[in-house]
């Protein structure tokens, strides 16, 4: 690991490059601490492109931290639908109402009282304070790991939550106390467009010449990571149910877990054991008389942090009227349209509305 020398000049390079080079995003147009939060939430294990007309979306519903404090959960988790990791946007409501509640709505400017926030991490109260506040604190994620592992040749592991705190210390060595908020927003910037995993344009890096991997040539090898265990995979079949009206059957998942409190389709798990008998076993736990055959929808696959889901979708028609049960509703297009669902269950229905099952 190699410090940097001449930090003033660093400073200076990456700031003259930031604000020439910087992308219009909407919430650089703001030092509103309730909109950068909102922006740094989204803006987790998710691109730029897709955030910025949810975070729009969002902003123009819930105008201010109040407003999102007292909206119904169901109305939270709908402008959310297909951004994925729904806790996000659980957090961040809880932490909103937290707020009002514990700091008369003023989002705290010191990161004891922000990190109390729920959802509130290390990095994104660094991001908070430093760009809202302008407080010199750092903000580390994995772009700001990435080019600091470069920048200074740290070749520990970045996989390895103990190793954080050595880019926090390698930030905060070089951050601009004169203006914190464009220092750690023009890293994470680098870390986007310039200083990228694989192929690093490094002719475009203004920050160059303070570049200890760039020196030695092994900036490509750099940051370490070490590999994960693999994900779970799980081969999913959901049921779509449809009676006699055109109305469908569909459950809500529990308050806690994956997905929690979203909508879906009804689904199995598939295994050798039980693939051959399911149909029949689902249709008579559900109480249907079924009408035909089922018909297979294409399958196709949907990956989170810890599994990997192959679903292969199943279109059932029923005789007579569906019937609600706990956790489930029977539900006609319309209503299916105002309902959270996650992603998996969005491609699902793209699907059926390209086979035009629905009426739209």
């Amino acid at each position: 690991m190699q410090t940097i020398q001449k930090k003033e000049q660093f400073q200076q390079d990456l700031l003259r490059w930031y604000e020439r080079e910087h992308r219009d995003l909407p919430w650089r147009k703001t030092s509103n601490p309730y909109y950068i939060w909102v922006s740094e939430v989204m803006l987790q294990q998710t691109r730029v492109d897709t955030v910025i007309p949810y975070y729009e979306r969002f902003i123009e519903a819930f105008p201010t931290l109040e407003a999102l404090a007292a909206a119904e959960e169901q109305d939270v988790l709908k402008l959310w639908e297909g951004l994925g990791y729904y806790s996000r946007a659980r957090n961040l409501q809880t932490g909103a109402r937290q707020v009002v509640e514990q700091f008369n709505g003023v989002v705290p400017n010191d990161r004891a009282r922000i990190s109390t926030l729920r959802g509130v991490g290390p990095y994104t109260a660094g991001a908070v304070l430093s760009i809202a506040y302008g407080v010199p604190e750092h903000a580390v994620d994995g772009n700001v790991m990435r080019v600091f592992s470069r920048l200074q040749r740290i070749e520990a592991d970045i996989a390895k939550a103990k190793n954080k705190k050595i880019f926090e210390e390698a930030v905060m060595d070089v951050i601009s106390h004169e203006d914190p908020s464009s220092f750690n927003q023009a890293i994470m910037e680098l870390g986007a467009i310039v200083c990228t995993p694989k192929n690093p344009h490094c002719l475009l890096c203004p920050v160059q010449s303070h570049c200890a991997a760039h020196e030695a040539g092994v900036q490509e090898q750099l940051p370490v990571k070490v590999k994960k265990t693999k994900v779970k995979r799980v081969t999913v079949i959901p049921y779509v149910f449809i009676d006699e009206a055109g109305h469908v059957l569909v459950r809500q998942r529990p308050e806690t877990g994956l997905l929690s409190n979203l909508w879906e389709f009804p689904y199995e798990e598939a295994t050798k054991d039980n693939l051959d008998a399911m149909d029949q076993l689902v249709f008579d736990r559900y109480g249907v008389e079924v009408e035909g055959e089922p018909i297979e929808y294409e399958p196709y696959e949907h990956v989170f942090s810890h599994l990997r889901w192959f679903i292969y979708p199943k279109v059932v028609r029923v005789k007579g009227m569906l019937v609600p049960s706990e956790n489930h509703q029977v539900v006609d297009y319309a209503t299916l349209q105002q309902l959270p669902k996650p992603v998996p269950v969005l491609r699902l229905i793209e699907q059926l509305e390209t086979n035009e099952l629905f009426s739209t």
